[in-house]
């Protein structure tokens, strides 16, 4: 069980690189809803005949009870739309009774700043009304956001000067805009000076301080603060564990993240959409896909969604490390949905020599209608229909660009069946989605079909697919793939992506063996292909074959001539070596 009373167990690991987590923390709760009047209700009294009645005149002429929201959005729109003069006199007619409550929902409601300070210091004019700490509060943070500190500053020394109560919502909310104004000795000495007059500081106020330390890379001391939080009873929140997440993630330490975020569960503190957004975000700048797909699977459980700033480096992510986006999609349906519908669809020409059944398929495409192609292929291929090579391969592109893969299987399984050679984009497209979704055996089979119609995908495709598929530790498909190839198309690229495919699934001696009958066929050996071989002999704990392997390559670079290189050995350079 996860205890609140071991801070270093986690602050050990945190090297200083936060970015930033938490404004919306102290957004949020930097300022404290002052509570309304009760309203009490009378209790039911016996009126005379005169008094019902009279009672029963007034009736007819009620007064428009007019709301509080009501009430603050006029006012609002005043100080936004009207000049001051002009607002100042339409305030002074109106019917209101200015308290600190008004006057507090006035400001957050965000008027323009100079009008707001006009507002705010025409509020200290009214009769019976005072300025508190919530009012001073408030306007401290309109300068502080607008970046303001001097005149920030000025507020709160009035507030001192006038002796008005400061608790630790202000202190916290001044503390942050100093720091986000670069000003970090004085955010220091504002922690400093709320302590030494008692007010004890909260979670947010923790955070806050915690944040601002780790953004100066003050390591141990915000692991201090830590400590002295958890020591005064406050227990951390989900704003903290952020913090804290982010940290450790950014500093490349994923797998210390992700305990915390397992841990923070275990403690009955559940990660929000920031946090996850958060992590989501680092884990693309760092290629994390492990961690990324765990706070993916979290945030379907939860029905979490991203922001779309960050659902877009996600696809870019993903489409990088090669790995198969459904589940990001899954999540994410409403974007998904929105970039169908968005795309502007390519136009398919219904050319008049095609039969019905072409263009009605070609129709559907245009549509982008692609459950109802599904359909009509499923029946043409119960009936023996035969449609065009070109229409079933644009049914297979397209359903593979929008990640369908049951669509882009069911017309490849109707063209084996009729026996129609489609075309070669389409069996690139058919290659793509299946080795982005790890389905290794169906592109073996979709790569012979290939081979078998004369096809081939060329030097540096060819070695792409046979050392991804030994990067998923499919050494036998990758051999499959390397022997349907003919021997002119057998370079040294191929060679040397086979023994990367042996060495990522562990099969040293398959690896060595391959390699001699790569110098017995007389291929060339690159460089590209003898650092594949050290770093798999290395991996393997093979020392001896190592040594003897690094002269080799020694006596290689030493040789070298870069004259009369082909485009076969500058592509197997270009790929594997370092």
């Amino acid at each position: 069980m996860f205890s609140y009373h071991t801070p270093h167990r986690f602050l050990k690991k945190i090297k200083p690189l936060l970015g930033q987590v938490l404004t919306k923390g102290f957004t949020s709760l930097k300022t404290t809803k002052q509570t309304k009047p009760i309203n009490y209700i009378r209790q039911k009294t016996n009126k005379s005949r005169t008094q019902k009645s009279s009672t029963k005149k007034n009736d007819n002429n009620p007064e428009p009870k007019i709301y509080s929201r009501e009430k603050i959005t006029k006012i609002y729109n005043i100080l936004k739309y009207s000049t001051w003069d002009s607002a100042q006199e339409q305030l002074d007619n109106l019917p209101t009774k200015w308290d600190s409550y008004t006057v507090t929902q006035v400001l957050k409601t965000h008027p323009p700043m100079e009008k707001a300070w006009l507002f705010f210091n025409w509020a200290s004019t009214r009769k019976k009304f005072k300025h508190d700490q919530y009012t001073y509060t408030t306007m401290c943070d309109i300068f502080g956001e607008a970046n303001r500190i001097s005149s920030m500053m000025y507020v709160f020394s009035r507030m001192k000067d006038e002796k008005v109560k400061i608790d630790v919502v202000t202190y916290t909310s001044i503390m942050h805009w100093l720091s986000n104004g670069g000003d970090f000795d004085g955010a220091v000495n504002l922690w400093e000076e709320m302590k030494a007059k008692g007010c004890r500081p909260t979670v947010v106020s923790y955070t806050a301080y915690m944040k601002i330390l780790f953004g100066r890379e003050k390591v141990n001391e915000a692991a201090d603060v830590y400590k002295e939080m958890l020591e005064s009873g406050v227990k951390p929140n989900c704003y903290t564990y952020t913090v804290l997440m982010e940290y450790l993630a950014s500093s490349g330490k994923f797998d210390e993240a992700l305990e915390i975020f397992d841990k923070m569960q275990e403690a009955g503190v559940q990660p929000d959409k920031a946090t996850c957004n958060i992590l989501i975000e680092i884990s693309c700048k760092t290629g994390e896909t492990r961690a990324r797909t765990k706070i993916l699977e979290y945030m379907k459980d939860n029905f979490f969604v991203l922001r779309y700033p960050i659902y877009q480096k996600a696809l870019e992510a993903f489409k990088i490390a090669g790995e198969s986006d459904m589940l990001l999609r899954q999540v994410n349906r409403h974007f998904s949905a929105e970039e169908n519908s968005n795309d502007e669809p390519e136009k398919y020409n219904l050319d008049n020599d095609f039969d019905l059944e072409n263009s009605l398929v070609l129709n559907l495409l245009n549509k982008r209608s692609l459950v109802g192609v599904d359909s009509l292929l499923s029946d043409m291929a119960e009936m023996g229909v035969r449609l065009e090579s070109g229409v079933v391969s644009k049914v297979i592109e397209v359903n593979s660009a929008c990640q369908r893969q049951n669509g882009a299987l069911l017309a490849y399984e109707y063209s084996v069946k009729l026996g129609i050679n489609i075309e070669r984009t389409a069996y690139l497209a058919l290659i793509g989605l299946f080795v982005r979704i790890n389905s290794f055996p169906k592109v073996v089979e979709i790569f012979e079909k290939i081979a078998m119609q004369g096809f081939f995908l060329g030097t540096h495709l060819n070695s792409t697919l046979i050392y991804r598929l030994g990067c998923g530790e499919e050494a036998t498909s990758a051999a499959k793939v390397f022997d349907l190839l003919p021997e002119k198309e057998r370079s040294c690229a191929e060679y040397t992506a086979l023994i990367g495919a042996y060495f990522s699934s562990g099969n040293a001696d398959m690896a060595l063996e391959t390699f001699d009958v790569m110098k017995k066929a007389g291929v060339k050996v690159v460089l590209g292909t003898y650092c594949v071989l050290l770093a798999g002999l290395e991996k393997c704990g093979k020392a001896r074959e190592m040594d003897y392997y690094r002269k080799e390559k020694k006596r290689l670079e030493n040789g070298r001539c870069s004259i009369n290189v082909s485009m076969e050995e500058t592509i197997c350079n270009l790929l594997f070596a370092r």
